[in-house]
């Protein structure tokens, strides 16, 4: 495993490939990939970039809208193959996408068209070896947000997934992991098959009702059970990117290297506290 830097986190303030840089010199050992702009320097000159700066290439979005009309979900699906294509000429075999965890829709009606949809997906990438973790969301704020509630569980999400391909998993997030009442023994559950990508967040000690998605802590700062959850992935035999997302905790007033330097100052200390580093 290996910490690799999260957009998110620096609020996208270094453009690629000033970001892979930026991710090399605080001391990440991985990068997540910009994957438009990655295109658009080329699989050879990204390659390089990532050979040049010893990065590991984590993960990168899902380039699918699949939230929206049919019309745009097919012109998306259009340009996958060629996304895949390249996430595997460079060594990224890994996207990620997160799932609403309410919504307008009956989750009957949103289940079958986001089986659909995702099932399509999964079906062009199949042949170039791209898996896509779909990330549950666990706050209580977000499953009460629509007036019908869609899926948040761990198992529940797992279970979807693996429905709609062989190719697909979980973006397992500590921060929805915890707010959606998992285990260790989840991650056990779902095995290193079913974790494609990984992301990090602290807790604050607050009731359920008062917690807020955009207001995360530092790794380490908060309540989250470190070990088991790493631990757990450890016990699977997950071996890439652990990215931190963090929203809030004032980073937006720092600079983006001091933003970088923070979450993965905090990330490398619950991997040893943890035992796995």
């Amino acid at each position: 495993m290996y910490v690799s830097l999260n957009s998110a986190t620096i609020q996208g303030r270094a453009p690629w490939p000033e970001f892979a840089h930026l991710a090399a010199r605080v001391g990440y050992g991985g990068v997540d990939i910009v994957l438009g702009k990655a295109m658009g320097e080329g699989v050879d000159s990204t390659r390089a970039l990532l050979a040049e700066l010893k990065l590991k290439p984590a993960a990168t979005g899902l380039p699918v809208e699949f939230r929206k009309d049919e019309a745009t979900f097919q012109e998306g699906l259009k340009r996958l193959n060629e996304a895949g294509q390249f996430l595997k000429a460079i060594g990224c075999p890994r996207m990620a996408t997160w799932i609403v965890a309410s919504s307008d829709t009956p989750k009957a009606e949103l289940r079958k068209l986001y089986k659909d949809r995702f099932t399509a997906i999964s079906q062009v990438l199949r042949p170039t070896g791209v898996r896509v973790g779909l990330e549950f969301l666990g706050p209580l704020h977000l499953r009460s947000r629509g007036p019908h509630e869609f899926i948040w569980r761990m198992d529940e999400m797992l279970e979807f997934a693996r429905e709609c391909g062989p190719n697909m998993g979980l973006l397992l997030d500590s921060w929805h992991w915890h707010h959606a009442g998992a285990t260790p023994a989840d991650i056990l559950a779902a095995g290193k098959s079913g974790i494609v990508h990984v992301h990090l967040a602290e807790a604050p000690k607050l009731p359920p009702e008062e917690i807020r998605d955009n207001e995360r802590l530092i790794p380490g700062e908060g309540v989250i059970d470190w070990k088991g959850f790493l631990g757990a992935l450890k016990k699977i035999g997950y071996e890439d990117g652990l990215s931190p997302e963090i929203f809030g905790r004032g980073l937006k007033d720092m600079t983006a290297e001091e933003a970088a330097r923070l979450a993965l100052k905090g990330s490398l200390e619950v991997l040893r506290q943890a035992g796995v580093l």
